[in-house]
């Protein structure tokens, strides 16, 4: 049987290819599996688990800055905080397509490796600018450099595991995001006792260690990030095989692994990608709202900034195994939308409340923040899977994640603009529009689940079968567009 990888030529490909007429097409050997889901356990998930809560605790460390003096230090007024935070996302938005194209014609180690010293060595710019404007242009190069890290793992996850072994492990990943922002609290805890050490604030140092942590993280990463599953050194000549066969075979052999005219044209005008990029918009600004702000909104309950940080910690322990949980239960069911469901309404009690805080006691208010968190995190991994599980061919899972996120990731700049300091501390403005999105996601979400269901009994009833009438060029690239694909709600 033909693997997908074989239309593309790379580097080993031969041997795969020899390898692969070993591997029984109509039986899976059960034990060949587990050994080699096992060792993509703990070859594959760790050492992205651990680079992606790098990321995201350099990406959000500027909000326990903030409280740390930040903004005096730097002699910051008005909303250049907001600006500061909303930059970020100018070139974190265009590159994220581009890198996922440059990912696939590269090892993921040298790509991946690269761009995490380009934000680890940008980090600590931030540390040692003196001015606001120093802090700006950071905060932009920090955003190329970020934008191609979690499509790429993304992409990279899921051409090693079957839809349904990938939401809990992409949780899983994700969820060392959402613990950063736990570190996050820890570290500023600690490292504002440094405040003075080399004539450096406390705020300073947490930019300057954490962006030191991540170039050191850089280089190693470069030697156990994996690279395609066709030349992964930690698995045999039949275990690539098989591994490369298991996913082609789960996608029900759909493939597209030519970038031509029409393979642009059935991704670029698939409308799943497109509702997708709506539906991850409209969680997006939740996870970037609290994650900017989670330290100043404690803050405003009426605690010093370092009680602030430390109660912080919790809410993302419980976000975290919330997520994972929730990711098991979703891949044992198989099913996505659901849950997606659950975690918007916990979402919208929390937001909900928070609206309503007047005459509520602090305990109540915590205990918002809590459910807008971790229903906010049930959401945002679930939808990136989902429609990466109904995506296929390595060029369009590449592209699609690239997109949603890219697009999706507008909401951060929502976000960043909603949480106004006059506003405090009730931020009717913040809390609002963060529910107003959390149902346009509702909705997206809906419309997602309507249009698969759809498709999949236009197929049933053989209303694809056309496609078996084309090029057999075209048929080799037609994505999740072959007839036999089956979508997953």
């Amino acid at each position: 049987m033909e693997t997908p990888f074989e239309k593309e030529p790379i580097s080993g490909e031969s041997k795969v290819k020899s390898a692969s007429s070993a591997v029984a097409v109509d039986a899976i050997d059960r034990e060949l599996e587990k050994r080699v889901v096992r060792k993509c356990d703990l070859h594959v998930l760790p050492v992205l688990s651990v680079v992606f809560m790098v990321a995201f605790l350099d990406r959000i460390n500027i909000g326990n800055a903030r409280i740390q003096g930040l903004e005096a230090d730097l002699d910051m007024e008005g909303q250049q905080y907001n600006v500061a935070l909303q930059v970020f996302f100018i070139l974190y938005i265009l590159f994220e397509v581009p890198s996922n194209i440059f990912i696939r014609k590269m090892a993921p180690s040298t790509w991946l490796s690269g761009i995490i010293l380009g934000w680890g060595i940008l980090t600590i710019g931030m540390g040692v600018t003196r001015s606001y404007a120093g802090l700006v242009v950071c905060r932009v190069g920090l955003g190329l450099f970020e934008a191609g890290f979690l499509p790429g793992c993304l992409y990279l996850m899921s051409v090693y595991y079957r839809r349904h072994e990938l939401q809990r492990r992409f949780n899983i990943f994700y969820g060392t995001a959402i613990l950063s922002g736990s570190f996050s609290g820890l570290f500023a805890y600690a490292l504002a006792n440094m405040a003075g050490v080399g004539g450096y604030n406390g705020w300073r140092w947490i930019f300057i260690i954490e962006g030191l942590g991540t170039v050191i993280l850089a280089v190693i990463t470069k030697f156990l990030i994996p690279d395609w599953p066709e030349t992964a050194s930690f698995l045999t000549l039949d275990e690539r095989a098989f591994a490369v066969h298991r996913v082609h075979e789960d996608m029900a052999g759909s493939a597209m692994d030519d970038l031509d005219k029409k393979s642009r044209r059935r991704i670029f005008l698939d409308w799943k990608i497109w509702i997708g990029a709506i539906i991850y918009f409209g969680c997006a600004n939740n996870g970037y709202g609290t994650a900017f702000f989670t330290p100043t909104i404690l803050e405003q309950l009426g605690w010093t900034s370092i009680k602030a940080q430390v109660y912080s910690i919790p809410i993302y322990a419980v976000s975290t195994v919330v997520a994972v949980a929730t990711a098991f239960l979703s891949d044992c069911l198989r099913h996505r939308y659901l849950f997606c469901m659950i975690g918007i309404c916990v979402n919208s009690a929390g937001y909900i409340m928070l609206l309503a805080q007047h005459g509520l006691p602090v305990a109540v208010r915590y205990i918002a923040v809590y459910m807008v968190q971790a229903g906010g995190y049930i959401t945002m991994p679930l939808t990136l899977v989902w429609l990466n599980n109904n995506l296929g061919g390595h060029y369009k899972k590449g592209i699609g994640a690239a997109l949603q996120i890219g697009l999706g990731n507008l909401g951060g700049v929502v976000a960043s603009n909603i949480y106004i300091p006059s506003q405090a501390p009730t931020f009717p403005l913040g809390f609002g529009t963060s529910l107003a999105l959390e149902w346009l996601t509702a909705i997206g979400c809906t419309v997602f689940l309507v249009g698969l269901m759809r498709e999949n009994r236009k197929r049933e009833r053989g209303e694809r079968e056309y496609r078996y009438n084309l090029p057999k060029a075209e048929q080799d690239h037609l994505g999740d567009d072959h007839p036999r694909f089956r979508f997953v709600y």
